[in-house]
């Protein structure tokens, strides 16, 4: 099982996004460190949920599903938060999104959507409040598995 080590900054950072961002999904970037089998997460990096009818356009299995049901992150976001980490000798860890009123378990088009070695870290959103908060990562046969999440604190994470 993989570890994904985190601040209590970090959840509250990822739920108040998941919050804000209700009834609609939130969508941001995880900027840290991957060692052996533990990534530890040093910047939660919030990006505007960019889904759109063009991002539609690159996954026509998804039709009619707007931001309430997708995220997508733009790419000048996505070159911004890997430049900025890079600075910062930090790599893009994984990707965290709200499913609203909907469980932190993945679904078929997270799985669809999901890179190797990425975490994913899911908070589950019900009526404005953050309710259960997962992470997942794929195994070598393209299937989620759930990540044990370490809390640690912020003196602990090294920038």
């Amino acid at each position: 099982m993989q570890n994904i080590a985190l601040s209590p900054q970090h959840l509250l950072s990822i739920r108040s996004h998941g919050e804000s961002a209700y009834p609609e999904e939130c969508c941001g970037l995880l900027l840290g460190t991957i060692t052996d089998d533990i990534k530890t997460l040093v910047e939660v990096w919030p990006a505007d949920n960019a889904w759109s009818a063009e991002a539609q356009e690159n996954w026509p299995e998804q039709t009619g599903l707007t931001e309430r049901r997708r995220y997508a992150i733009k790419p000048e976001d996505m070159l911004r938060a890997m430049k900025h980490g890079r600075d910062r000798t930090l790599d893009i860890i994984g990707i965290y999104h709200s499913h609203p009123d909907c469980p932190a378990v993945p679904s078929e088009c997270d799985r669809k959507m999901a890179w190797a070695k990425y975490s994913y870290i899911i908070v589950s959103v019900r009526q404005g409040s953050s309710e259960d908060l997962r992470s997942w990562s794929l195994d070598a046969e393209g299937n989620f598995q759930a990540e044990e999440i370490i809390a640690i604190e912020p003196t602990q994470i090294k920038k």
